[in-house]
């Protein structure tokens, strides 16, 4: 089988990124975006995905972390896309469920050209929950850019009570990257592009 990896690099006059990734690894990573939770975040995205993921990136973190925050799902996306090529073989649906706690993420992904993403929650128990300035707000973004460079549809389910941010992201990380390992999954019966039109944009 071909080697499903890729490089690609954006550079603005906010960002400087560079993102290497391999769909088939082992779940290895190299994460500085400059913003810690994100990183963690992405750490567990990639290790329960079994995505062999580096990303350095240097952003106008001295005025906010919006830039950085989305230029790296904006490059992460651009990569997944790039590594799938023609998507030929692929299982293009995947989902997982994960608790952590009380709190219990589901993901359901469809690697189909068409983009949605049904949002975390911004609140649970009513309060907006942030943490060293991250919050719900910073991951839809993040989760917004991802998923329109990629060509998906995500969608989540949260069940928390939980007030406690990285309680919250933890588990929607970690399906989110055991949902698309099962999307991206070469299955030996598919002998072309899943997708009646023969084609996914």
């Amino acid at each position: 089988m071909k080697k499903r990896i890729a490089s690609v690099k954006r550079k603005t006059k906010e960002t400087d990124i560079t993102v290497k990734l391999n769909i088939d690894g082992s779940g290895k990573t190299k994460i500085n975006t400059g913003i810690g939770i994100l990183d963690h975040m992405l750490e567990l995205f990639a290790f329960h995905g079994l995505f062999d993921l580096e990303i350095i990136a240097k952003g106008d973190l001295k005025i906010d972390i919006h830039h950085t925050n989305e230029d790296v799902g904006i490059v992460l996306g651009q990569a997944f896309k790039k590594a799938l090529g023609d998507k030929k073989g692929i299982k293009r649906f995947g989902s997982a469920s994960v608790p952590m706690e009380d709190v219990v993420a589901s993901v359901v992904v469809d690697i189909s050209g068409r983009v949605f993403l049904k949002e975390i929650p911004i609140t649970i128990m009513g309060a907006k929950l942030e943490e060293k300035g991250y919050n719900l707000t910073h991951a839809n973004h993040f989760l917004e850019a991802f998923i329109k460079n990629l060509g998906a549809n995500l969608n989540i389910e949260l069940s928390s009570r939980n007030p406690d941010l990285h309680t919250n992201l933890e588990p929607v990380f970690k399906a989110m990257g055991k949902a698309l390992d099962e999307a991206t999954q070469i299955d030996p019966r598919r002998k072309g592009i899943p997708s009646t039109k023969g084609i996914i944009d």
